[in-house]
């Protein structure tokens, strides 16, 4: 529990004792996270990935007297997002269409005026391109880089939402990286030969 605030710990207890308002100030903290970690995973629809949040928070809700404080409440919340999703979909038979967060600057604080229009110029091919990138990876391997760079979870967490063991997410990690680093500098040297 380390990386959580004694606040939250504090909050989910109270969650567990029944108290609405703790309840709702956990959702109030998870529910962007698990909106774009949701949105990572499926893109059937947002309303698709909301339901599926807010089965998670029922389902807590529900069972809250069987709940014990779990080691890292973001983890948790995660781990039960993704096992909702994959259970619907199977059950509804529905493809799983992994995609990557189509616009980053959500996910980071906003530049000011003037770092906008420096920055603008100078990022949109260079995210574009990112994006394009990422988008060909193996699905694993987008949804570990997410979750190492977006979510900023460590390998061990990583490991836990994935279902597999840390060396395992560093190796996905490591893979993915070192794909894009290839593929950026290929194409850092076609540019540069003036073949486009």
């Amino acid at each position: 529990m380390a990386s959580e605030s004694k606040d939250e710990v504090t909050l989910w207890k109270e969650l567990l004792a029944g108290d609405k308002d703790a309840y709702t100030a956990i959702y109030g903290l998870h529910v962007k996270a698990m909106y774009r970690y949701g949105m990572s995973l499926v893109s059937i629809s947002e309303d698709f990935v909301l339901d599926c949040i807010h089965d998670v928070f029922l389902e807590v809700w529900v069972k809250r007297d069987r709940l014990a404080v779990p080691d890292n409440i973001r983890l948790y919340l995660f781990v039960a997002l993704k096992n909702r999703v994959l259970h619907l979909l199977k059950r509804q038979e529905r493809p799983q269409m992994f995609v990557v967060q189509d616009n980053f600057e959500d996910l980071w604080s906003d530049p000011s005026a003037e770092d906008i229009q420096i920055q603008k110029e100078e990022s949109v091919n260079n995210e574009a391109m990112l994006n394009r990138l990422v988008l060909q990876l193996p699905p694993r391997q987008q949804e570990a880089i997410r979750l190492r760079f977006v979510e900023n979870m460590g390998y061990q967490e990583i490991g836990q939402v994935l279902d597999v063991n840390t060396q395992s997410a560093n190796n996905l990690v490591f893979r993915a990286i070192e794909k894009l680093r290839g593929w950026i500098m290929l194409a850092f040297l076609v540019f540069q030969e003036g073949l486009f």
